[in-house]
């Protein structure tokens, strides 16, 4: 076991009780080894001080880009459900919260509906809509609440040179919190000075405080000879590339070392996940497969001969369906929970197939020929766009609600969907609370 912990531990301690702001903690988590070890290291550590003194709010903030490998994907929510029933079981101040991009956000809404070009390092526009945004968003809003916010992260100096670099960099000289580029922000990276070995030494010796053990962790690990994707809370924070894991659709990197470990070790119906992931990194580089005019607004503006704009329409319906037969296949084999693209993203996608003047073929017809139904699309776009031509009528005073009645009703399906609403009205005062402040202190951006 290594000799720092125990001085790590009491740093947390003294960290947690001695800040007279009570400033609310939010440990970032993927579910990787760096995020578990922090908030296995914090949990312990407030696991010592008494209850009646441990009196600042932990948010455990898990972000899903909605495109993560599915296996990594049924791990963190096993994981997750344990994390919240032990901390309400042992009265401990943690709560956790997964964040989600907004649907006009969606990986897929972008590509296969607009038509962006699958990410390259030059243009990986996935990075703020599926990660930094969701996230800061919730950022914000416990900041909103009170004032100030302190992010723990796992990241740690022995994982390369570049974020020893630039960890060393943003770090306050003689303290351990560093600003973030949020204001009222700070971040605390406890077990920075960890390295990977002892890292690995504690999760396997050590069991987790809210059950179980970390053979499954290390078992995914070994795997799939891989890392983990961490938080990303700006845009300093390191991508995943090489063979971390992450989003299956990654086309930053040449190759996704992770998914071909998992497959090679057994679990080969990711096979179609690999196919389709492939093709979206052949499809980026073939000029017939883009358009030779770029994505403004619809309908689209002619240019030269050597544009390189969005996807034809013809290259995104063949995405869509081979989205959809490696859904099928893959639910067939490992159950219907197993869900690729969501319901509400293929309406948006056909929505804004329509806006694009793309009428042939329809979302609906495709969906309905791979999984042999008799869905009609066309009256849940109408509604969707009724709905949104109607927001837009009843805010144009006010263009700043349209954003936050938005936000409200998406509070209110995400209950729905989770079917427990307990919470939903505390849920939407909270947030129309935090619109109320920003506004009195000018912070609202007016359309």
């Amino acid at each position: 076991m290594s000799i720092k912990l125990p001085f790590i531990e009491a740093e947390i301690i003294d960290q947690y009780l001695y800040d007279e702001n009570r400033r609310p903690w939010i440990i970032g988590f993927s579910g990787g080894k760096d995020s578990t070890m922090l908030l296995q290291v914090v949990w312990r550590a407030l696991m010592k001080i008494p209850a009646e003194t441990r009196d600042r709010h932990v948010y455990v903030v898990c972000n899903d880009t909605l495109v993560e490998n599915p296996k990594i994907v049924a791990f963190i929510n096993r994981t997750l459900d344990l994390l919240q029933k032990a901390a309400t079981e042992q009265g401990m101040p943690i709560s956790v919260h997964r964040t989600t991009p907004r649907l006009e956000d969606t990986f897929w809404v972008n590509l296969i509906g607009k038509g962006y070009p699958a990410p390259v390092n030059s243009f990986r526009w996935c990075t703020e809509r599926l990660k930094i945004n969701p996230t800061t968003r919730f950022i914000q809003e416990k900041i909103s609440e009170a004032g100030e916010a302190i992010i723990l992260l796992g990241t740690r100096s022995d994982e390369s040179q570049t974020r020893a670099r630039s960890m060393k960099r943003h770090e306050r000289k003689g303290q351990r919190l560093r600003k973030h580029l949020l204001p009222n922000a700070f971040v605390y990276a406890p077990i920075k000075d960890i390295e990977t070995n002892e890292l690995w030494q504690y999760l396997m010796q050590v069991s987790p405080p809210w059950g179980g053990t970390h053979k499954e962790l290390v078992t995914l690990y070994r795997n799939a000879n891989s890392g983990d994707c961490p938080l990303v809370i700006d845009e300093s924070t390191p991508s995943c590339g090489n063979s971390r894991f992450g989003c299956w659709v990654c086309t930053v990197v040449s190759r996704d070392k992770s998914m071909e470990g998992l497959i090679g070790n057994g679990d080969d119906w990711m096979e179609p996940l690999m196919e389709l992931r492939n093709r979206l990194l052949e499809e980026r580089s073939n000029r017939e497969s883009r358009e030779k005019r770029r994505r403004t607004d619809s309908p689209f503006k002619e240019e030269d001969e050597n544009t390189w704009g969005p996807y034809t329409p013809k290259i995104r319906a063949e995405f869509l369906e081979m989205l959809l037969q490696a859904q099928k296949e893959i639910q067939e084999t490992q159950g219907e929970l197993m869900e690729l693209i969501t319901h509400q993203e293929l309406v948006a996608i056909q929505l804004t197939w329509f806006r694009d003047s793309i009428f042939q073929p329809k979302v609906a017809d495709i969906y309905n020929r791979i999984y042999n139904t008799n869905i009609d699309m066309t009256k849940h776009v109408e509604k969707l766009r009724q709905e949104e031509e109607l927001l837009q009528q009843a805010c144009a005073e006010n263009p700043e609600h349209v954003e936050l009645i938005q936000e409200m009703l998406t509070l209110q399906k995400n209950k729905a969907l989770l079917m427990r609403k307990r919470g939903l009205q505390q849920d939407l005062e909270k947030r129309l609370e935090n619109f109320i402040a920003k506004k009195h202190r000018g912070t609202i951006v007016y359309a």
